[in-house]
């Protein structure tokens, strides 16, 4: 039986496989930005926590996903079998890009412009929301077109704790040595991060400021 045979076949289940992948991965970008959104922006502020903060990030990204899958099973509260430990999981890998990028937008805004904005009576709260978030997006933007490509990856490995997902088809495929299996799960993961990388990559190129 070819791949498309197979997936034509077990349509119905890659749909559903494919939603669920992509709820953890949805789960998980929306975690890791109201974290590494603020926290970004903090390191700009306090370059006493940049050091300690983007080496825990990354830390985190050098271990290898399948084992920080089963580090985190026993864990109370975050870990154990299903969904939650592979959206910790997926949001701690994350992190590291969105925090990045957030730090290196907001740090590489001109000086003369807050200069300038300072000197018309702008408060920080003003400067952060009307200058110094609309000149970073671009590259904060960019840090969240890595970091859900990556997800979108990464969320394969999912299956191994039960959270469900598109690598249900890989881990069924290898057990059975069964390539068109293993496609069927490769397949649609790779068009999703395919799409995913071109939809944000289009919401950067139209949010970055013209030069």
């Amino acid at each position: 039986m070819t791949v498309w045979h197979f997936m034509l076949e077990h349509r119905a289940e890659i749909l559903a496989r494919t939603l669920e992948h992509l709820w953890l991965v949805t789960a998980a970008m929306g975690i890791a930005l109201l974290i590494g959104l603020p926290v970004g922006v903090a390191l700009v502020r306090r370059s006493s926590l940049r050091r300690w903060v983007l080496g825990a990030a990354n830390v985190v990204q050098t271990i290898p996903s399948l084992a920080l899958f089963g580090f985190l099973i026993p864990v109370p509260f975050l870990g154990g079998i299903g969904a939650n430990t592979a959206i910790v999981v997926l949001m701690l890998y994350a992190l590291l890009p969105i925090l990045r990028n957030t730090y290196t937008g907001i740090a590489g805004v001109d000086p003369s412009v807050l200069e300038a904005a300072r000197a018309m009576g702008m408060t920080p709260r003003q400067i952060l929301w009307q200058i110094e978030l609309p000149l970073a997006m671009g590259v904060i933007l960019a840090g969240v077109r890595v970091a859900t490509v990556l997800c979108i990856g990464v969320a394969t490995i999912a299956a191994a704790v039960g959270a469900g997902g598109l690598g249900v088809f890989i881990f069924r495929g290898v057990a059975m040595v069964n390539n068109s299996v293993i496609l069927a799960g490769a397949i649609p993961a790779a068009l999703l991060a395919i799409a995913a990388d071109l939809l944000l990559g289009a919401v950067e190129r139209k949010l970055t400021p013209a030069q």
